[in-house]
């Protein structure tokens, strides 16, 4: 599943509970002030586990007969399950899953023998879990489960749930799809809902017969059905052997394109109807990504057709349903001419991520959710592989570092972390953990992996776990052992230090010349949010290192393998003048200190571009965080800042963008906030310059994107002449003179709503109601937020909650008010109290909710504000959220202790730099 990023991961080989979960607090730092007073607020431990256990294994499938027929306008269904079942131990009771469905009729017939009606249906409403009682005990043997029973088509975006969609001529209509994963295929059927109870399903819809039926199978038999002319039973072929959650069904109106990949597979991507020219982008991906996967695993796709569909009310960003993969349409849909640069690059790694869980994941399954990690970490890495082959223009390995692997470090750095792998009990704990340490650390510590093994041994390892554990579920140490027999390397002791202890480390490195020699000294300590690491028994890791010097920055002189806490390396042949790096490509998970003397001498590198972009960027992100963390102080951060004046990389230069956007929200407390906004403008505005308004001969994909930051960089910053070209080229937009190219619309509404005022917002939401795609409406719903009135916010956040935002996007418009200003950011938190009841309703168990508590609140600054989300989620629990919670009030104390601690020297910095400023 590819989570919707602001765009943006589990599982267990034991029965029942496992053991307890390692103590994760006597890893952290107990003597930290701030630790204390973490524990004051209660935010240093999480709470108790529900208990929980699995499925009795008593009675299990073999396959799934299942009938379904849904009814549009009542929003009901009605099912039929006949289920080829094995009992394994003599019972007189069948325990399966099963939510907000009910069970008609059930009886068990074993093979050759008189049916049992069963007698009672106890539900477990709490565990989600029904008991079938039967009046005389089942013997071991084979027999078929009957269950008869009907549900609701919710509109809760899981389980088998409505969607809304209008139809060309202006009709509302609603189709029926699901979305299962990780635990509400209970809600469409009654199932052995556990991802290691595999079975085969046949599958039937009964469905009106002017609709399109798909399930993961191609169709068999499509006939009429008997009791009324106007509906058709359409039969679906046996799937493979196959988990319940990547289990799929869609009934509704879609044109397709269609086209064979070069293995002869069917390839189809399905569209609203009229829109079918948008599916050709991602058809074009589909077609070249399955050959090159099954190549890269030298595993064939093992099914006969994939459908790639856009679902209008979807809440994730896509799900890899086995041959019938669903995607939010932003995900999926490309206009050729109104799409920007970012949403192809998007549409593509979501390709690329879905389609690699056919094998990892589909084929072989994590055995439980404590492994989801292994699913979602590898698919998210891979996804990049295949975009790197598939459209090498997009530097997109560069890229990875900025959107996964130092997100993944932000929030690994915090107490309130947790390891890759999570011990996974309940179904409501299981939404947690789809977060950036399971999706981008988990690809993070697999792109080191991958690196440490070397590519060859890696490819020779990964089709030695899929050939072994096809059709059948899997751990992480099935995979660790593949890989240590292809490579001969001790993976298990290597990853196990990634993926069973929480977060990461920091290397502090110094060095001395000898003779021709350079000597290094490097130490290893948890890095930490809230500065140095000072409890007792630091956690350690066996951390893959690289160091290359000045003489080639692409090269690695030296790789080492550091399973101690210091140790001391001789680089052979370095000259005094010549700089010395350590993670080349910054692909080791791990923070870097270096002495001030080796820091110094790196920092030409990146004025004159000597040290390559990923490593650039590696380095002032390093810095960043350090100061962030109180190590460092920030001004010495916002002055290798000004040393990026020559940068032509757009990676690097969005890396740069987004911290100091943190930097800029965190002074939106204080009274200097404009002086920020002139440092923001001195450091952007060359590279605005060279780069201009319109694209120019030659140019591509990067330099695209690149114009689109910086242009919105400066246009929000209050730039006077961006400001004044983006409204002129808004009102010729919106007179119909001259359309704005797609990649320049996000920076340009941006610049004229934060500079605007209601009549800017009035032709916005009417621009908004006129956008035909969904694409144009969420450019527009995540900009909405920059608007500067109070009225206007409120305006805004009414729109928020309306029939004309999708119940997904209402999260990332609340959220972009709160990233607005500061103003935004207390009336969006005001907005999800006075709302609460509606949106907790709307979004529930799912990880919507989970991200809209973190963008409206993580911007705050202020002690007593972590104080007040914790009391009012005490009195409003969000049992999934709890973990975010939790780190979001971790966050609002780390930022109050960076604004107490470096507010006052960032200002005289700030002064001294208008008195006289620098020189390019």
């Amino acid at each position: 599943m590819w989570l919707a990023a602001a765009a943006p991961s589990l599982a267990r080989r034991l029965l029942f509970l496992g053991p307890p979960p390692p103590p994760l607090l006597l890893l952290l730092s107990r003597s930290s002030r701030r630790h204390r007073r973490l524990h004051s607020l209660g935010l240093a431990a999480m709470p108790e586990k529900r208990p929980f256990e699995r499925l009795p294994a008593d009675v299990s499938p073999i396959n799934y007969s299942l009938c379904l027929k849904p009814d549009l306008l009542d929003f009901t269904f009605e099912g039929k399950l006949e289920a080829a079942a094995q009992v394994r131990q003599a019972t007189n009771q069948i325990v399966m899953n099963c939510a907000d469905i009910d069970i008609i009729t059930a009886s068990y017939a074993p093979d050759g023998d008189e049916e049992i009606h069963a007698t009672g249906f106890n539900y477990q409403n709490e565990d989600e879990k029904v008991t079938l009682s039967f009046p005389s005990t089942l013997q071991t043997g084979t027999g078929t489960l009957k269950i008869d029973f009907v549900g609701e088509l919710n509109d809760k975006m899981k389980g088998f749930y409505r969607s809304k969609y209008t139809t060309p001529s202006g009709e509302v209509r609603y189709a029926a799809v699901t979305q299962f994963e990780a635990t509400d295929a209970r809600r469409a059927f009654p199932c052995w809902d556990e991802p290691a109870i595999k079975a085969t399903f046949d599958i039937s819809l009964v469905v009106p017969k002017d609709r399109v039926a798909l399930s993961n199978m191609n169709v068999i038999d499509r006939k009429p059905y008997p009791d009324d002319e106007n509906v058709v039973e359409v039969k679906f072929a046996r799937t493979p052997v196959m988990s319940t959650y990547l289990v799929a069904f869609v009934v509704g109106e879609y044109d397709f394109v269609e086209t064979r990949s070069k293995d002869g597979v069917c390839v189809r991507v399905y569209t609203p109807v009229g829109k079918a020219e948008q599916g050709k982008f991602a058809l074009e991906v589909a077609a070249k990504t399955l050959p090159f996967y099954k190549e890269y695993f030298n595993v064939p796709y093992p099914l006969p057709k994939i459908d790639l569909i856009a679902i209008a009310d979807f809440a994730a960003g896509a799900m890899e349903n086995w041959g019938l993969v669903t995607y939010r349409e932003t995900a999926l849909l490309i206009d050729p001419k109104n799409s920007c640069s970012s949403s192809r690059q998007w549409v593509a790694l979501v390709v690329g991520h879905e389609l690699a869980h056919q094998w990892f994941g589909n084929l072989v399954t994590m055995e439980w959710w404590t492994h989801l990690w292994l699913n979602e970490g590898f698919a998210s890495w891979i996804e990049y592989l295949c975009v790197d082959h598939c459209f090498p223009e997009y530097d997109i390995w560069t890229q990875f570092v900025s959107a996964d692997y130092t997100r993944a470090q932000e929030l690994d750095a915090l107490d309130n972390s947790h390891p890759i792998e999570v011990s996974v009990g309940h179904p409501s704990e299981v939404d947690e953990i789809f977060d950036a340490i399971s999706y981008s650390k988990g690809a993070s510590v697999i792109r080191m992996l991958h690196d440490y093994i070397g590519d060859q041994d890696f490819k020779k390892g990964m089709n030695m776990y899929l050939t072994k554990y096809q059709q059948k579920n899997a751990a992480t140490e099935d995979l660790w052992e593949s890989l240590e027999n292809a490579s001969g390397k001790p993976i298990a002791a290597v990853m196990n230090t990634w993926t069973k202890q929480m977060g990461f480390p920091l290397i502090y490195v110094e060095a001395e010349q000898v003779e021709d020699d350079r000597l290094l000294r490097l130490s290893q300590r948890k890095f930490c949010a809230s500065g140095p690491y000072v409890g007792e028994d630091c956690p350690q890791w066996m951390v893959p290192i690289t160091i290359s010097t000045s003489e080639d920055p692409n090269q690695a002189k030296l790789k080492i393998l550091m399973d101690k806490t210091e140790m001391s390396v001789v680089l052979k042949n370095v000259k005094p003048e010549q700089w010395v790096k350590l993670n080349l490509g910054t692909v080791g998970f791990y923070r870097t200190q270096y002495s001030s003397a080796m820091l110094e001498s790196l920092l030409p590198g990146i004025r004159d571009l000597s040290l390559p972009p990923v490593d650039r960027l590696g380095l002032q992100n390093d810095l960043f965080s350090l100061a962030r963390a109180g190590i460092i102080s920030t001004v010495e951060v916002l002055k290798v800042m000004e040393a990026f004046v020559n940068e032509p990389n757009y990676t690097v230069w969005s890396d740069l963008s987004c911290n100091l956007g943190i930097l800029s929200t965190l002074l939106s407390h204080t009274d200097f906030y404009e002086e920020i906004q002139e440092f923001v403008k001195d450091v952007f505005s060359p590279i605005g310059e060279r780069l201009g308004w319109d694209p120019k001969p030659g140019e591509g994909h990067l330099d695209a994107l690149l114009r689109g930051l910086v242009l919105g960089k400066l246009g929000k910053a209050g730039h006077k002449a961006t400001l004044e070209e983006a409204r002129r080229r808004f009102k010729d937009h919106v007179e119909g003179k001259q359309i704005l190219s797609a990649d320049l619309r996000s920076p340009v509404y941006l610049t004229v709503l934060k500079h605007g005022d209601g009549t800017t917002l009035d032709i916005m939401l009417k621009l908004h109601k006129q956008a035909d795609m969904q694409e144009e409406k969420n450019r527009i719903e995540r900009v909405l937020g920059a608007t500067l009135s109070p009225e206007l916010i409120q305006k805004v956040l009414t729109f928020a909650l309306s029939e004309e935002v999708r119940p997904q996007d209402t999260v990332s418009v609340i959220g972009g008010v709160a990233g607005g200003s500061k103003h935004g950011r207390k009336a969006a938190w005001k907005f999800v109290k006075d709302n609460w009841e509606e949106l907790y309703n709307r979004y529930q168990g799912g990880f919507l909710i989970s991200r809209l508590i973190k963008l409206s609140v993580e911007g705050f600054a202020v002690d007593k504000m972590a104080g007040e989300v914790k009391a009012f989620f005490e009195s409003h629990p969000a049992p999934s959220a709890e973990r975010t919670i939790q780190q979001c009030c971790e966050n609002i104390l780390l930022n109050a202790a960076w604004l107490k601690r470096d507010a006052e020297s960032i200002h005289q910095f700030l002064l001294q730099r208008k008195a006289s400023p620098p020189t390019a």
